[in-house]
Order: C-alpha cells, then sequence, then structure tokens
C-alpha cells in the first residue's frame, strides 16, 4: 500500500509505557477513530515475540483504516508482522540498515534533535523525519528539550516530512502550529484522555 506522508498531520504512538498490552488493540481502534493518520507501535521493554504478537493484530486494523502501522525499532519484525514500516533513533542503526532489513517498499523514519542532525539526516534519506523533544516529556526523560525556536528552520531546510515531538498535547498545540509545525506526534495526551477518540478529533481539527 503506497501512503502519502505529505499529508499525514497526527501521528500517534501506541506506548505500551502508558497502556497494557492487552489494551493496547482497544486503544488504537480508538485512536484510528480519532483520526490519527499513523499509528507507531512503542514497546521498549517487550521481548521480540511478544511484540510480535502484539503487532500482528495493529498491522491488520491499520489496514482496516488504510493508515500505515510502524514499528519502533525492530526492523527485522517489519516483514513477519504486516507491518508498513520502522522508526529508528539516532542511536540505533543507519537508515539504509533498517529499510534493508524491513524489506522493499517499506517506510523508515529517523528521529532528529538539533537542525544539524535534521540536516544530516537528509543523506540518509529517509522516508520521514521527527524533530524535538519540544517539550520536556516522561517518555524520553533523558532528552533536553529543542525548544519551539528551530522548528521553522528545519522545515524550511529538511526535504522530507517533519513531525514535531515531545510534550505536545492539545492543550500547547496552538504555539507548536504557530511556530511553524504542521505534522505532530502526541503519545502522553492521547493516551492519558478520558475520551480518546474525542482528544484525536480535538486535535485534528487543530491541524486542518
Amino acid at each position: 500500500m503506497n501512503f502519502d506522508l505529505q499529508k499525514c498531520r497526527l501521528y500517534g504512538i501506541l506506548d505500551l509505557g502508558y497502556v497494557r498490552p492487552e489494551d493496547g488493540a482497544r486503544v488504537a481502534r480508538e485512536m484510528l477513530d480519532g483520526g490519527v493518520e499513523i499509528l507507531q507501535l512503542r514497546a521498549k521493554n517487550l521481548p521480540r515475540a511478544e511484540i510480535s504478537l502484539l503487532a500482528l493484530p495493529l498491522a491488520r486494523l491499520c489496514r482496516e483504516f488504510g493508515v500505515p502501522f510502524i514499528l519502533n525499532d525492530h526492523p527485522d519484525l517489519v516483514a513477519e508482522t504486516g507491518a508498513d514500516g520502522v522508526h529508528v533513533g539516532q542511536d540505533d542503526m543507519p537508515v539504509a540498515d533498517a529499510r534493508r532489513l524491513a524489506g522493499a517498499g517499506k517506510l523508515v523514519g529517523l528521529s532528529t534533535h538539533s537542525p544539524t542532525q535534521a540536516v544530516a539526516a537528509m543523506q540518509q534519506e529517509p522516508d520521514y523525519i521527527g524533530f524535538g523533544p519540544l517539550f520536556s516529556t516522561p517518555t524520553k526523560p533523558d532528552y533536553v528539550p529543542t525548544g519551539l525556536q528551530d522548528v521553522a528552520e528545519v522545515h524550511r531546510t529538511a526535504k522530507r516530512p517533519v513531525f514535531c515531538i515531545g510534550g505536545i498535547k492539545r492543550e500547547n498545540l496552538d504555539v507548536v502550529l504557530e511556530a511553524g509545525a504542521t505534522k505532530v506526534v502526541i503519545v502522553s495526551g492521547i493516551l492519558q484522555a478520558p475520551d480518546i477518540r474525542a482528544y484525536c478529533r480535538e486535535c485534528r481539527a487543530l491541524l486542518g
């Protein structure tokens, strides 16, 4: 399936640091019902075999919605789970290695944490980059927030879709967009919302 990432604005991460594995499918469906346009599974502390079992039904669910399903790390699991791609960090393997392991036609995203890294990332030719964390976030407690001052510059210089990430919530989405962002990743804001569907819909409405 071909995906136009330029049209995707709301990227949701199903982070099992916030969601119990047994609730993953239900929460994912609520996210997709609410308008999440890319869904990533982040399961940092689970063994490979458990990640594979969790990812299989999520891949089918995303296919039902026509939304790309991304694995955090584990490009070697992309083919066997039916995922559409993988996301890797600055300290993980190069994009070329992730692409080779994930297989032909699969998406590869790359995290960046500064304008310099964002420019350098273009040489690796990822399908998209994440940029942040913009704000402090318990999801990445060891990362120093980048703030908003570089958002516009990164969008000017990057030649790929840019998804801003890190501490972004419905409450601060306005200022993130004013800083020049057009696409965002939201994690805890979505996963801790009393009504996930409604929260996602509100974010989508702001994103346009």
